[in-house]
Parts: structure tokens; C-alpha cells; sequence
């Protein structure tokens, strides 16, 4: 039995005329003697919106209630697809992560998979045409009801691929994956093809095509991700192990709502530095392009999202209370813009052109892995940083 698993985003099932549209895109797709397991996200900006009510009805978090609460959004959309899909003469059937059997570690809001039993799906698969399945979402076995973490739909569609052996396609408002988001950049150039590894890295960057775990998962067990348009029948982008082309750089990210962290004048003390980041880590909280500078002290500077700096703060405070003569900056309203290509590992002369593209702009910060090189500009000079780069390296 051939299996395809589709996913749609939350734009793509926004309204009764989107999920229309999408059961005939499926009816399509099933002339070409395939079953279908269609993943989809909640309407539009329904999960928001109900983060929303939550706030509206208590200020606490309460991970638990806010899963049971976030998980409705996708069973309404999951529904309402399997309703036209049956409308059109398509035998579908809706199913939970609890009835498809999606179970996950008991991480509430951040759950991960666990196991994805397939048998039931696949006996479902004999009866009908297509089995629309709630993404996002797990179950423990405890039997209680978790999510995966914002754009985990994308992970919940390669983790059913995994399972079934099937091929994965991820649609959404988009015709594919862009040199940077075409937004910021309306000349940028689609992709035919990226590596696992130049994606991960977008996606840690801040590009919002895919969600970096489900890029993961599609490595370890070498599923070939496609990206595609949910409104047209343009040809899209393939997320793969090789890239045919391999240029030197493939694409630009941008993470906005970043603040930078100075520490100066600490005393000269190596595990100084490892408490500090393992007590930045033990309290949840994501760190990025560390600096270390030993002078006449030690200077450490780090980047994170602006929206967690109390809580970095609190951190530190905890950590250098008994000490003196320190000073600690927080700077915010910065941008990290970063080019990313796997040509970079063999190819000399990347950083000169880089710097020499940005001679104009003020950097903060900068840093360098084998196949990316990113920096930290003021948000004023987003645009400038972003335009020099494009035309730098023919994005």
C-alpha cells in the first residue's frame, strides 16, 4: 500500500473555503493510487487566540490545562477537513493523537514523540481514503493529552512518515523554501533543493518554513521533505541529505527581538564561566552567539530573546550576588541576520566578502560555524545588513 503524508499549516485551513480547497487539492492527490495521511495545524490564528483567553482567564500557567486547551484547535480543523473530504465522495475519517496513537514523553507544551504506533493507522488505511490526523499534539501513557511546542505539526507529519514509510509533504502559504523570506526580500530566489543541515540551521535562525525538529527527525532517518504551495501547483522545494547544486550559500536568516548581554570586569575564573551558562541552562533559558574575552578581567557577552531578559537576569543575579566591581549591560533592540550554506565548508574567501559587503554597518557581535556566519546589528540597520548580504552572494 503506497502511502503519502501530507501536512497543512494553519493559513492553508484558515476558513470554510481553505478547507474546501484543500479536501480538492487531496482528491488530486489521490488519483495517483496513493492513500493519504493529512496532518493539519488549527484555523489561522486560532492557537493564539486561545493563549489569548488563557490569559484573559488566569495570569498563572498552568502547562497541563494550557495543553488540554491548545489541543481543540486541531481536532476542529481535523474534523471539518474529514467533513468535506466525505462531502466530495473521499471516505476519510478524523483522528486525535490519542486514536492515532501518538505518544510522547509527559513534557507539557514541549512534549516530544516518543513512539508512533502505526498498526491502527494503517488498518484504517484499508477502509478509507485518507485519515486526517491532529498535529502538534501527543499523548502519554498516562493517557494524558501534550503538545509539541509551537510548529510542531510540521514534526508530527515526518514522525507519521517515519512510521509508515511514506513520503512527506508540508504545504503552506508558501511556493517552497526562499534564499531568505521573501517578505524582507521580495527578489529572493526559491531553493530546489537544501541539506538537512543548511535547514536546521535556518530554522534555528529564524526561518519559519519548517520546524527544526521535524528537519531532525527527516536526517536521522533520511525522509525527504517537501515543501510546497498549498494554493498552487508550482513546484516547490526539497529538503534532502545532498544538495545537487551546492552553493556556497544557500540562504539568509533574520531573528528579530534580540538583547545582548555584556558581563565585564569579572575575575579571571574558567568555572565562573561554566556556572554561569550552566545556570542560564538549568533554567530553561536559550543563549546564542557567545563571546569570551580574557583582558586585564574576563568579559563575557551572549545573546537572547528579548522577551526572556528578566528571567536571565534573575539568573545572573543569583549566580554573582557575593561579587564586586562587575558590570552587567543589557542592550536590546537587535537583529541576528546570518547567511548559512554547506559550499562554506570548502570554499575559501566567505568571511572576507561577508565583512567586506557590511563594511557600512556597525557590528555587535559575530560568529562562525563550518556552515554559517552570523551577526548582531541594530534593528535600524536590518534592512541595509539584509539587502548587502542578498547582493553579496547572489540571494
Amino acid at each position: 500500500m503506497k502511502i503519502i503524508v501530507q501536512k497543512y499549516g494553519g493559513s492553508s485551513v484558515a476558513d470554510a473555503e481553505k478547507i474546501k480547497a484543500v479536501a480538492v487539492k487531496i482528491s488530486k492527490k489521490l488519483k495517483e493510487k496513493a492513500k493519504l495521511v493529512v496532518v493539519v495545524s488549527a484555523m489561522g490564528k486560532t492557537t493564539d487566540n486561545l493563549i489569548k483567553l488563557a490569559k484573559e482567564v488566569s495570569n498563572k500557567s498552568v502547562p497541563r490545562e494550557l495543553d488540554m486547551l491548545l489541543t481543540t484547535g486541531e481536532q476542529v480543523s481535523a474534523s471539518l477537513l474529514a467533513m468535506a473530504l466525505n462531502d466530495i465522495g473521499i471516505k476519510s475519517k478524523s483522528l486525535n493523537a490519542f486514536q492515532a496513537e501518538i505518544m510522547t514523553t509527559g513534557d507539557y507544551m514541549q512534549a516530544r514523540i516518543k513512539n508512533l504506533k502505526a498498526k491502527r493507522i494503517k488498518d484504517l488505511l484499508k477502509e478509507n481514503d485518507a485519515l486526517i490526523v491532529t498535529g502538534f499534539q501527543g499523548i502519554t501513557e498516562d493517557g494524558e493529552i501534550t503538545t509539541l511546542g509551537r510548529g510542531g505539526s510540521d514534526t508530527s507529519a515526518v514522525a507519521l512518515a517515519v512510521a509508515l514509510n511514506a513520503k512527506c509533504e508540508i504545504y503552506s502559504d508558501v511556493a517552497g523554501i526562499y534564499t531568505t523570506d521573501p517578505r524582507l526580500h521580495p527578489a529572493a530566489k526559491k531553493l530546489k533543493y537544501i541539506t538537512y543541515d543548511e535547514m536546521l540551521e535556518m530554522s534555528s535562525l529564524g526561518a519559519k518554513v519548517l520546524h527544526s525538529r521535524s528537519v531532525e527527525i527527516a536526517k536521522k532517518f533520511g525522509i525527504t521533505i517537501y515543501c510546497g504551495s498549498t494554493f498552487s501547483d508550482e513546484e516547490g522545494s526539497y529538503v534532502m541529505k545532498n544538495n545537487i547544486e551546492q552553493p556556497i550559500v544557500s540562504g539568509l536568516s533574520v531573528m528579530d527581538h534580540q538583547t545582548q548581554v555584556t558581563l565585564s570586569n569579572l575575575p579571571m575564573d574558567n568555572n565562573l564561566v561554566q556556572q554561569i551558562f550552566e545556570k542560564v541552562a538549568r533554567e530553561g533559558l536559550n543563549v546564542d552567539m557567545i563571546s569570551v574575552i580574557s583582558n586585564s578581567g574576563l568579559n563575557i557577552s551572549f545573546t537572547i530573546v528579548e522577551e526572556k531578559k528578566s528571567h536571565v537576569a534573575k539568573a545572573l543575579t543569583l549566580i554573582l550576588k557575593d561579587m564586586k566591581g562587575f558590570n552587567i549591560h543589557y542592550n536590546s533592540g537587535y537583529s541576528k541576520i546570518s547567511i548559512v550554506g554547506i559550499g562554506m565548508k570548502s570554499s575559501s574567501g566567505v568571511a572576507s566578502k561577508f565583512f567586506k559587503a557590511l563594511e557600512k554597518v556597525p557590528l555587535s557581535l559575530v560568529t562562525t560555524s563550518e556552515i554559517k556566519i552570523s551577526c548582531l546589528v541594530e534593528e535600524k540597520f536590518k534592512e541595509k545588513t539584509v539587502k548587502a548580504l542578498v547582493t553579496a552572494f547572489d540571494l
